[in-house]
């Protein structure tokens, strides 16, 4: 399989960011975040070829993919939105960005039908002092209701990281 639109193969990609980590002891998870980084997901035709150039089962391969929140294993929406769920966030109203998130038809983990929302929770996004938060994009907002979380969603709140 070659990745969107290039002549660059999964096996190519996995091949060299394996080989990028030779010599490291326990490379598996720095090298499923790099492929991740760069295939935007850990696809699945990646699995046999990781086992076979690590010397690991493709069950080991498997059970660390699906065991990690982190690792997708379908690209994401082209805007990925992870919602605090962390103490602090909880004790501030993330509950009702979750529930306003699944009202508008988005589930935690997965991304939209038209593949333009991807939303995640998390469990620590550093602004405690500010919760709820949410991280869209990489930007971080503070103090997120569900209107305004709408906004963020819809992608119409600037990109300006607010408190």
């Amino acid at each position: 399989m070659t990745t969107s639109g290039s002549d660059v193969t999964v096996e190519s990609v996995v091949r060299r960011v394996v080989a990028d980590h030779r010599g490291e002891r326990g490379p598996l998870l720095p090298v499923l975040h790099a492929v991740q980084a760069e295939l935007g997901h850990v696809p699945q035709e990646a699995i046999p070829v990781l086992a076979d150039a690590l010397n690991l089962s493709r069950a080991d391969i498997h059970g660390v993919v699906t065991f990690y929140h982190d690792f997708r294993r379908e690209p994401a929406g082209r805007t990925t939105v992870r919602i605090c769920r962390a103490e602090a966030c909880q004790a501030q109203g993330a509950d009702r960005l979750v529930t306003y998130a699944r009202e508008t038809g988005l589930t935690l983990g997965e991304t939209s039908a038209d593949r333009s929302v991807t939303v995640e929770q998390v469990f620590c996004l550093g602004n405690c002092a500010l919760g709820p938060s949410v991280e869209a994009n990489g930007r971080l907002y503070g103090r997120v209701g569900p209107a305004r979380l709408g906004s963020i969603l819809n992608g119409t709140l600037d990109g300006t990281v607010s408190s």
